[in-house]
This record gives structure tokens, sequence and C-alpha cells, in this order.
């Protein structure tokens, strides 16, 4: 018998309907169906955003749970409530504008009965921009856990919206935290600290959107700000050295500081 597990992703105002729309078709058509759905309303929302939620809570009342937030509070944070809302201990998490291959759920959950050591799963992605069939990347990561924990010192080791992850393991390194443009990367290393067992899938199990608007928000100031701040709290935490502290800022505010098209390039290229 499969485990129960929820589905967790979180929406604002800004996100487009239709991408929400095919987002939600994706996790309901399923191989294997989620028990339950945990959408955060993270502040309030358009018309038509409300309009494709209420569609599926008429579809789907037994399963899809909306938690409403009065006010946007960012997505670690309204992560953070969206895990500690989920009823089952096995969380996949997905974003609002992104879309699940069909035997995603099932291919994550056989890792996680197979092997009850592991607490997070991940996969590669294939980015597409604008059609789903215009694949024009794929984002590869580590796959076991002394390579995640290797890799993990440089850059991310998961795609954010492809992990299932046990809610236990979540919640015993502090659950998600605000860290703008990073409060999944932060909690991961949190879970390293915490010798957490990690895997991820060689196998793209989520078609992630890409483009323009992806690309102006991995650069500029404000990003590479937020990127310093990390490296030095992953260095109060002493997972990180002095040097990796400087190498990794480097190697980053080369990238973060170039025009978006130089940077689309260095990403579609040299960096998948």
């Amino acid at each position: 018998m499969k485990p129960r597990f929820s589905v967790l992703l979180a929406i604002y105002e800004k996100e487009y309907p239709e991408y929400c729309y095919l987002a939600l078709e994706s996790i309901v058509n399923q191989t294997v169906i989620p028990d339950e759905v945990v959408l955060v309303k993270d502040g309030p929302l358009t018309m038509e955003l409300e309009n494709v939620i209420e569609k599926y809570k008429h579809l789907y009342p037994d399963k899809f749970k909306v938690i409403a937030l009065d006010k946007n509070q960012g997505l670690g944070k309204a992560l953070q409530i969206g895990v500690v809302h989920c009823s089952y201990d096995i969380i996949a998490r997905m974003d609002s504008d992104d879309i699940a291959v069909s035997d995603r759920f099932e291919k994550q959950l056989r890792v996680l009965t197979d092997n009850l050591d592991i607490d997070i799963v991940g996969s590669f992605i294939d980015e597409f921009d604008g059609e789903i069939t215009n694949i024009i990347s794929t984002r590869k990561v580590p796959l076991f856990t002394t390579e995640i924990y290797k890799g993990a010192k440089r850059k991310n080791p998961f795609n954010h919206m492809t992990v299932m992850f046990r809610k236990q393991a979540v919640l015993a390194a502090g659950n998600y935290q605000p860290f703008l443009w990073f409060e999944d990367y932060f909690l991961w290393v949190r879970m390293i600290i915490n010798h957490a067992k990690m895997l991820n899938i060689p196998q793209s199990l989520v078609y992630a959107r890409t483009g323009k608007q992806m690309l102006e928000r991995r650069g500029g100031i404000k990003y590479l700000s937020s990127e310093l701040k990390l490296q030095k709290e992953f260095r109060r935490i002493r997972f990180i050295s002095l040097f990796d502290v400087g190498l990794n800022i480097f190697m980053r505010a080369v990238v973060r500081l170039l025009p978006n098209k130089i940077r689309g390039y260095i990403y579609i290229s040299l960096l998948r």
C-alpha cells in the first residue's frame, strides 16, 4: 500500500492563472494521486487566480486545503506555514508555474518506500520557454548523499520544484525560513548539517518554466546581496570555509552583474 502524502505549493498575486491551471492539472493527473494538496495563498490574489483555485476546490473538495494569508509574506514564510498544515509525513513540493511529469510522484514515492533512511529526493528538470515542447536546457544535480553534500558547498544541490521530503526531517532542521530567493538552499544546508540522507533521480520529472523574467530575477545587485548574506550564514553555521565564501561570491558576482542576454547564455550553455 502506498504511503499517504501531501503536495505543497504557494501562490501570490503576480502568478499567471493559465500557468497555475497547468500546474494543478499536472498534479491531479498523476499515475499516483496525492492524498492532499495544500495551497498557500501568499496574500490577496487576483480574481482570475481565485477562480482557478475555486475550480479545483470544487472538483476535489476532499483533497484541496487552502491556507489564506492576510498579506504577502514571501515564499519562505508561506512554505513554512504550509509544511505545518500538511497532514502527512511525506510532502512533495511543486511550483505554481511548472508542470510535473505524469509519473513523478510514483517514482519518488518508490524511492522513499524502498529506502526508509532517505529524507529527501529530487530530480533533474527540463527547462522550457513558452511551449512545453520548447526545451532549452536540462538542469542536472548531484545524485547521492556524498555528492550532494560536496556540491552544496558551491551551488544549490536540488531543483526545488522537484523535491519530495519527509516532514519530520524538515521540521528537525528548522523548517523553511524567510531568505529572499534562497529559502530552499538554506533549508537543504541545515538538513545536511543534521546529517539528512539525500538523493536525486537522474531523470527530469518536472518541466520548469524559464525565460527572460527568470533570468532577470537571477541577476542584479539585490540578488547578489542576498547571495552574499547566504554565504555569510553558511559560514556562521560552519558549513563552508572563509575561502569558500570568497570563491563563491567571486564566481557569482561575475554572472549576476552581466546583462540578461549574456547571463542567459551562460546558464543555458555552460551551467547546465
